[in-house]
């Protein structure tokens, strides 16, 4: 059965009374011929104006229910952006609502999910904060009570303990400079300097200031069929530097020995594909979805080993984003890691 309108229940109605009213008409004043004619002629008339009368007050009455409700719903959808149809009283007025209803239950309902999440990111957030602060304060604290004990004495514990608190404090000032980074690229505080830069220069400049480093790991650089001439890009040169270097450093960190590192670059038209590749550990494949997150470490306990704050990943896609690009990464466990990102031909 079809949903009725304001209009079928006064049409439904009127025909009824229009009915009994003829039969009433004809059974209790037993009327002749002539009489039942003028009354069954009349059955259109009463049928009118039962119908006219009762669609007045069915729409009335539905309209007076309803009303408060719609406008409830335009009240709250005003409030958060939204648009509510107008009431139209020719259609199934009771579905209209239930779909009003419906509709702004889903938004709803997808609102307090998205803040649930935030509210979720929020306290981890704050938590990983709390304990990247915590391990070098704690760290500064021991060394410092050592000292006031009767350390600050001996000559063989005074310096290196006080060397040990200097490390803490730069890692605590590299964590706080980082934070204040990210903030800044979100809010749009940090503008890029975007220019015609030469790609080339920038990732041989790269390499040559990470060699001893990687050296020292047993991890070969390579800048595999390195052109021969400039690739002009427009980026900010100290950005993108510092996206090479971040994730170069990255794979030399958690590369083997005797492994290497390879950079690439391809031609894609308008853009140029930069690959950073490496043979090292490689991350597990549900890790990758949040590898880009603020403090997300896949060997939580290794990364802080490294002096690393967790930061890095997430400062080079708010970088690469705030170049109007793209930055990707593959990998697999054993197999190694390959981080892409584009940039715009000059």
């Amino acid at each position: 059965m079809k949903d009725l309108t304001p209009n079928d229940i006064a049409l439904r109605i009127s025909f009824l009374v229009a009915i009994v009213v003829t039969l009433l008409v004809f059974f209790l004043e037993r009327l002749d011929l002539r009489a039942t004619v003028i009354v069954v002629a009349a059955f259109p008339i009463v049928f009118l104006a039962s119908y006219v009368g009762f669609k007045i007050a069915v729409e009335k009455f539905i309209y007076k229910k309803i009303k408060l409700i719609y406008k409830t719903i335009h009240s709250l959808k005003r409030t958060t952006g939204g648009k509510a149809k107008e009431l139209d009283l020719n259609t199934d007025v009771l579905s209209q609502v239930k779909s009003e209803v419906e509709a702004w239950d889903k938004t709803n309902r997808q609102e307090i999910k998205r803040l649930t999440g935030l509210e979720a990111y929020r306290r981890e957030f704050i938590g990983n904060v709390s304990h990247e602060l915590k391990t070098p304060i704690f760290n500064i604290q021991g060394y410092l009570l050592t000292l006031l004990e009767g350390g600050l004495e001996d000559p063989k514990i005074n310096v290196n303990y006080l060397e040990k608190a200097n490390k803490s404090v730069d890692r605590m000032i590299t964590l706080i400079e980082d934070l204040d980074e990210i903030t800044k690229l979100e809010s749009g505080i940090i503008e890029m300097n975007v220019a015609k830069i030469d790609l080339v220069e920038l990732i041989k400049e790269v390499i040559s200031s990470l060699e001893m480093q990687a050296k020292n790991s047993q991890v070969t650089l390579t800048f595999v069929d390195k052109p021969n001439k400039p690739l002009w890009v427009m980026a900010d040169y100290d950005r993108i530097c510092q996206v090479v270097t971040n994730l170069v450093v990255n794979s030399i960190k958690y590369g083997k020995e005797g492994g290497k590192t390879l950079i690439k670059l391809f031609d894609m038209d308008e853009n140029i594909l930069v690959e950073v590749a490496d043979n090292g550990t490689g991350i597990a494949s549900e890790h990758l979805p949040r590898l880009f997150e603020r403090f997300y470490r896949t060997d939580k306990g290794r990364a802080r080993e490294s002096g690393g704050t967790g930061l890095g990943l997430s400062i080079v896609k708010h970088i690469i984003e705030a170049h109007d690009q793209t930055i990707n990464v593959r990998s697999t466990v054993d197999v190694g890691s390959t981080f892409s990102f584009t940039l715009k031909k000059a």
